[in-house]
This record gives C-alpha cells, sequence and structure tokens, in this order.
C-alpha cells in the first residue's frame, strides 16, 4: 500500500489486513475500509471536516472505488461521515446538538434496558458488571476506556434479552464514540462519572428498578448536557479568536450619521 495519497493523512492509521491466513475469516473489503476509517477519525488522524477523496481511499488501500464508496455509505450511516451531492464525502463535524440529543436517545433506551434487564440479573452477571465497571474505573487510556465503558453498559442491560434494543443501544454508543472522548480533557467529569457508574450497579445489585432507572437518565442527560456546553464554548471561543483576523486588512467605516 502507498502512502503518498494527496494528503490524505493516514500514515498512522490501522492498515486493512489484505492477506488473512487460509482458516480466518475474512471480513469484506468495504468493513475493513469502513474501521480502519473510523478508528482514524476516533483518534484524530483524520479531523473533523476533512475531505474524503475517494481516489486517494482507493489508492492509500490499494482497491478499486467500488469498496471505498460503500465504506462511506456505511461510514454515513453511523454518522461519522457527511456526504454532500456535488461536494463529496467530509469527517463529520462534532455539533453541540448532535451530543445533546444522542444522550437524550441513550437516555431513553438504555432507562428501559436497565428495566428489563433487573429482574434477570444473577450473581454471576453481577460480578462481571462489577468487574467491567472497575476496569473502566482505572483505565487512563481514552480508547480502551471507551470499550471498558461500553461494556460495563452492556453487561448491564444483556440479561434484558431485548436483541433489537441492544443493537440500537450499541449504535449509539458507536455514534457517540467522540463525544464521549472529550471527557478527558476535563478530568473532574471523569471521577464523576465513575461514582455514578458505582451507584447505577449498587441499585441494579439490590434490584431497585426505579433507582436504577432515575440514575442511568441522570447519568446519560448529564454527560450530553455537559459535552453540549463544552462544544458550544468552544464553538464560540473560536468564533471570537476568529473575528478579528477576518477584519484584520479591511480600512476601517467611516461612521454613518443619521440623515446622511
Amino acid at each position: 500500500m502507498s502512502n503518498a495519497t494527496d494528503g490524505f493523512p493516514l500514515d498512522s492509521a490501522p492498515r486493512v489486513p489484505f492477506l488473512p491466513t487460509a482458516n480466518a475469516p475474512r471480513p469484506s473489503t468495504s468493513r475493513m475500509i469502513a474501521e480502519a476509517l473510523r478508528a482514524a477519525i476516533v483518534e484524530g488522524t483524520l479531523e473533523p471536516g476533512a475531505p474524503l477523496r475517494q481516489d486517494a481511499i482507493a489508492r492509500h488501500f490499494s482497491v478499486s472505488a467500488i469498496p471505498v464508496r460503500e465504506a462511506l455509505r456505511l461510514l454515513e450511516t453511523e454518522g461519522w461521515v457527511k456526504v454532500e451531492l456535488n461536494k463529496g464525502a467530509t469527517v463529520a463535524r462534532l455539533t453541540p446538538a448532535e451530543a445533546r440529543e444522542i444522550y437524550e436517545i441513550r437516555s431513553a433506551l438504555e432507562s428501559l434496558a436497565i428495566a428489563l434487564a433487573i429482574p434477570n440479573h444473577t450473581p454471576e452477571t453481577l460480578r462481571e458488571a462489577a468487574s467491567l465497571r472497575e476496569a473502566a474505573e482505572r483505565e487512563p487510556d481514552p480508547a480502551l476506556y471507551v470499550a471498558r465503558n461500553e461494556a460495563f453498559h452492556t453487561c448491564l442491560y444483556a440479561p434484558a434479552n431485548r436483541p433489537q434494543l441492544a443493537e440500537m443501544i450499541a449504535a449509539l454508543h458507536r455514534r457517540g464514540e467522540r463525544y464521549l472522548r472529550l471527557k478527558f480533557g476535563l478530568p473532574a467529569y471523569k471521577g464523576e462519572s465513575d461514582t455514578e457508574h458505582e451507584a447505577i450497579l449498587a441499585a441494579v445489585e439490590r434490584k431497585d428498578i426505579a433507582a436504577a432507572q432515575s440514575l442511568i437518565s441522570a447519568h446519560l442527560l448529564g454527560t450530553g448536557e455537559l459535552v453540549y456546553r463544552f462544544l458550544t464554548e468552544r464553538a464560540q471561543a473560536e468564533a471570537a479568536a476568529a473575528t478579528p483576523r477576518r477584519r484584520r486588512g479591511r480600512p476601517a467605516r467611516t461612521p454613518t450619521t443619521i440623515g446622511s
């Protein structure tokens, strides 16, 4: 594979393994490309708004344009990529409104899931949830924390035995992964989140459905509002910083008087 991709910055991104062993299951080429692009977006190698040129991606992965188009369509459905007519594909930008909405929907779905799961939890599933919670609390690496956080939540809801509900929740976890990583820029929130996880698990252990629903809802809605405020304030700061640059070099305007 060539790294000369006309500005397509994937030098440090995961490479697609096109030569699996004979006995290894081989996922589709388009899915492998999608996974590599998703990883590059999450890690920041591909920044929000970056163009995703099909020809450059195809050269990078030494494939035709067909699996690249399929990969971009998949990423678009997951919210990672934005495709516009006559403009092509770009990395989707992080927006305050999307962040809040993702967590609002998660709150509704996960409140339902935890209520359905609690009656079916066993000592074994509760021990697994406790172990996953502790692993997430100890994890300093953002990429691993995201995975451990999702595993903890998934373990809480698994006994509900609602595969379609689980699939919808998993899709929202994937869509919100970039937003979740923002908490590592807010160290105090990480500790607060871990404390909330502990309280949620305690409610599940004592089979208090109402408390568990209230706690999971507050936990998710709080995260959504925190990220919403963070992104809103960052956008305002960036706009304020850009204003002097836009005005620089322009001649001063003569004030207009009434009647002139």
